[in-house]
């Protein structure tokens, strides 16, 4: 039996200027919003609540995780909290100044006393899956440490925060990352493919060629 609650915080806030359209509205070779489809991984490997940060075209992606997941989704302010057991979307007014603000915004929006660490992921690793999330949440239960993806030789996102940690990543600037807080002592778990973010269109071409359908 799971003893920590862990929240997660989606980045989805960014303008994709290199994608030259919303990466955050991708859909797969199913149809389906690659966003949406790590919303409900997150909440079936057991993130409680899941914190999607809107930023650039919040309006359509707020409408598209709508349709998808119903009365399940919940908008809060960046000065309000979200409800323990929902879906929560929030949006960073601040984006343009880079990932940090979203970072805070996610934080921001997790009510006080509900998590005791939090997983942070983005909105364009396709190789992302309920499995993969699982398995950080089983290693971090070992030792309730922090706990990172591994891919080529790198580790990054998703990651687990214990709620200890929270104000390191809040205290980010600019465009920095979590990333640029690891040690390399971390816990890690191994992301076959997660080197792939999409990026380019370029990037998404490669993904929908490998991308398996189910019909």
């Amino acid at each position: 039996m799971r003893t920590r609650q862990v929240a997660a915080v989606l980045l989805a806030a960014g303008a994709s200027r290199r994608m030259g359209s919303a990466k955050q509205l991708l859909r797969d070779a199913n149809g389906e919003a690659l966003l949406v489809r790590l919303v409900r991984d997150a909440r079936e490997g057991g993130c409680t609540p899941v914190v999607v940060v809107l930023g650039a075209y919040a309006e359509s992606v707020r409408d598209v995780l709508r349709d998808a997941l119903h009365d399940e989704i919940r908008n809060v302010t960046p000065d309000k909290t979200g409800a323990a057991e929902s879906i929560v979307c929030v949006e960073n007014a601040d984006w343009a100044d880079g990932m940090s603000g979203s970072i805070r915004a996610g934080l921001q929006a997790l009510e006080p006393g509900t998590a005791t660490a939090m997983m942070l992921l983005t909105c364009d690793q396709p190789s992302v899956d309920v499995a993969h999330i699982r398995a950080l949440l089983a290693a971090h239960e070992h030792d309730g440490g922090r706990v990172v993806s591994q891919y080529d030789e790198v580790c990054g996102v998703p990651a687990i925060w214990p709620r200890a940690e929270w104000p390191l990543l809040a205290s980010l600037e600019g465009d920095r990352g979590a990333r640029s807080l690891l040690r390399g002592e971390e816990s890690a778990v191994p992301l076959p493919g997660g080197a792939m973010d999409l990026d380019t269109p370029e990037d998404v071409y490669r993904w929908r060629r490998t991308e398996p359908r189910i019909d």
